[in-house]
């Protein structure tokens, strides 16, 4: 299948979505970058901006998600704005691939954390490379599975993360899209 046929599913932040933004255009891919008004991201190919009623639809307790990653979220409206466009991302792939920290107790630190619950959640075939770790990681749907780099078979996928992508993180998003779309 031509890679025009696929389509990225982000967000457009610095770091991860970035970079994952950046290959898809390098290898002739489609994206729509999620945001909403007054959101600052980086990149805006493909941008797709969510109306307060769309946002709204994605409604989610903070109170749930913080207790859902044992850690306390902000009730600040960017935040919550964030995490519904988040939302939007996840349940718009038919597979996520996320870069960050897998914490201890199975979650994935920072706001990517929520975008990990949600796609767990919503049964969606979900990779994370861990940074710390150094390697991919396959969401069984009980635990974290080390695995080699995945390969996106899906048409519809999501590439989100952490802001703090490393080199490590950066070189996986490339190894997955190599691996995915040989030239």
């Amino acid at each position: 299948m031509p890679t025009s046929e696929y389509t990225l599913f982000s967000g457009g932040a610095q770091g991860t979505e970035t970079e994952f933004g950046r290959l898809a255009e390098q290898y002739g891919i489609q994206e729509v970058t999620y945001t909403f008004e007054g959101h600052k991201i980086e990149r805006t190919r493909g941008l797709r901006v969510l109306t307060p009623e769309e946002l709204m639809r994605k409604d989610v307790s903070l109170s749930y998600v913080s207790k859902l990653l044992n850690r306390t979220f902000t009730n600040a409206p960017m935040m919550r704005s964030i995490l519904q466009t988040v939302m939007y991302q996840i349940e718009s792939g038919y597979e996520i691939f996320v870069i960050g920290t897998i914490m201890e107790d199975g979650t994935v630190k920072g706001g990517t954390g929520w975008g990990t619950e949600f796609a767990k959640i919503c049964n969606k075939p979900l990779y994370t490379f861990g940074q710390v770790r150094n390697s991919w990681h396959k969401w069984t749907g009980e635990i974290w599975e080390r695995c080699e780099t995945p390969t996106i078979t899906s048409k519809h996928f999501c590439g989100t993360g952490t802001r703090f992508l490393e080199d490590n993180g950066r070189q996986a998003i490339a190894d997955l899209f190599a691996k995915s779309f040989k030239k």
